[in-house]
């Protein structure tokens, strides 16, 4: 066989793979159930390269970026009982819950633990993106409401829905 021939068919083989891991994935992928997200703002920004040092405090900041970067405002709402299904960002996520009580879990915790955030109590937390997949429920019999603050990539989407990862029982 000639070399090309070859090639052409490795090719072919790792498209159709790609192409079939992408669906399953897809078919797989858990749905939101009782949740909503709506776009509050979105801005596209340049590179940046911010320092803050607070004097005299020791507080330091630093947001570095290379290219493009889309950030977004989020308003995400979970109806008592829902859910956001099983899935990941491609970076950190900033998030506040305004209202109520949602409960998180990740994805790599092979025991499950509920990570508990409230508008009355330890309101905010960051998710790591980057793949780290996870689920934020409404656990409780009102209404949850978060805002959420996201830096990404420009082009890189929002959001990736993933199957469940297996470690919950739900």
């Amino acid at each position: 066989m000639k070399r090309g021939m070859k090639s052409k068919r490795v090719w072919a083989a790792f498209v159709a793979l790609t192409g079939l891991a992408l669906y399953a994935g897809n078919v797989l992928a858990t749905p939101s159930t009782g949740f909503t997200s709506t776009t509050l703002a979105k801005a596209q920004l340049g590179e940046l390269n911010t320092k803050v040092h607070s004097v005299p405090a020791d507080w330091h900041a630093m947001i570095q970026t290379k290219g493009l970067s889309d950030l977004y405002v989020q308003s995400n709402v979970f109806a008592p009982g829902g859910s956001s299904g099983w899935h990941t960002h491609p970076r950190p996520s900033l998030i506040t819950v305004t209202t109520g009580t949602v409960t998180v879990y990740d994805g790599d915790d092979p025991s499950c633990t509920p990570h508990v955030y409230s508008a009355s109590g330890t309101n905010g937390f960051v998710d790591v993106g980057g793949g780290a997949v996870h689920m934020i429920r409404n656990e409780g019999s009102e209404e949850a409401r978060t805002v959420v603050v996201q830096l990404i990539p420009t082009g890189d989407p929002r959001r990736i829905d993933a199957p469940a990862p297996g470690n919950c029982s739900f």
